[in-house]
């Protein structure tokens, strides 16, 4: 039996919850918030046995072999370490960090634990994205020339989801100084890794952040609207391969949409997972001089929660770790930079 914790009681734990509580030979034993009233609601919703507002206190317990740390953002580098120290196994919601320095330290120091250790890239569990990497790496399209990406959210522009302009759990996303990297932190994170993970590593990026003005003076009460609502890179992968990346909170039409095209020069996938989380669209061989596409089946593929559970039963450390977080981050430091100054950066990989 394999126990666990989660640290945080927020709406993203809860999944964290159901999730690991329907795999066969997982318990989650315990859950700490800063608020003890809403562990112990969180606890009794989800029926985990302990509530904690003390993190040491619950790491210190030597029956749990593992935690979910779905705190939030400025904190994960924080809480992960002290999980580290602690000897316990790790899935960290992304970002990793909140700078590149940081997740990289996290990742070292899981390395030198030698603890298991993944990041949730949730898009990851799509068994599109992981059939488009396996067609690709098979060398099913050639050599990779081309590749456009997007993520494109709308709640700027639609109140599906809430009123933005009303409600802290938006507002918060927008201002810089209660603790967001905007659109690139917030979902980019998910669209840079969507983009590499199937092609390779980003080498080289220029990137222009843009914050449009949604409020007089950008301000509502408290919140100075100030973070990026839309980001656009133009990227060099280490293959040689072209791209352009974009997130933005802007796209009328789209609740929550993740692309992705990869051109080679002897054929072509598409990804489209409002269409389709099981479906590769192809066009290859034959195909390629009529412009055909058809489509192709992905085979099921094992969640995240899985993965790490599995990771930890046989001691091999699937993917994405931190090491991986930490290089998605750098990329992200360097769109930063790229914006602030107007240039190209190169990327070591």
């Amino acid at each position: 039996m394999i126990r666990l914790a989660i640290i945080g009681a927020g709406s993203m734990a809860g999944e964290h919850a159901k999730h690991f509580s329907r795999i066969e030979g997982v318990e989650v034993v315990a859950v700490c918030d800063m608020e003890l009233a809403k562990a112990r609601d969180f606890a009794g919703r989800h029926g985990i046995a302990d509530a904690y507002d003390d993190l040491g206190v619950m790491l210190a317990r030597t029956d749990i072999q593992a935690v979910s740390n779905v705190t939030p953002d400025g904190v994960h580098k924080l809480t992960s370490l002290a999980a580290i120290a602690a000897g316990k196994h790790i899935l960290c919601e992304k970002p990793l960090a909140t700078n590149a320095d940081d997740a990289h330290e996290m990742a070292q120091a899981a390395q030198a634990a030698k603890v298991i250790n993944m990041v949730n890239f949730s898009y990851r569990d799509a068994p599109a994205i992981q059939h488009a990497r396996a067609l690709i790496t098979a060398g099913a399209i050639g050599q990779v020339r081309h590749v456009d990406a997007s993520y494109r959210q709308s709640w700027l522009v639609s109140n599906e989801w809430g009123r933005w302009d009303q409600e802290s759990q938006w507002l918060w996303r927008l201002s810089e100084a209660h603790g967001s990297k905007g659109v690139l932190g917030d979902v980019g994170v998910h669209i840079v890794d969507f983009a590499s993970f199937p092609v390779g590593d980003i080498s080289r990026v220029n990137c222009e952040l843009t914050c449009f003005e949604k409020a007089p003076n950008n301000r509502i009460g408290d919140y100075l609207l100030d973070a990026n609502d839309t980001a656009l890179m133009r990227v060099t992968f280490a293959n040689g391969a072209k791209g352009t990346i974009q997130a933005t909170r802007w796209a009328t039409g789209h609740h929550n949409s993740l692309t992705l095209s990869v051109h080679g020069d002897k054929g072509a996938i598409r990804v489209d997972l409002d269409a389709s989380k099981d479906d590769v669209q192809v066009c290859l061989d034959d195909d390629v001089h009529p412009a055909r596409w058809g489509t192709v089946k992905a085979p099921p593929t094992p969640s995240i929660y899985q993965r790490f559970v599995e990771s930890i039963r046989s001691g091999e450390n699937d993917q994405p770790d931190f090491a991986r977080g930490a290089a998605i981050q750098t990329v992200l430091d360097a769109c930063v930079i790229s914006s602030q100054e107007d240039r190209s950066l190169e990327i070591a990989v």
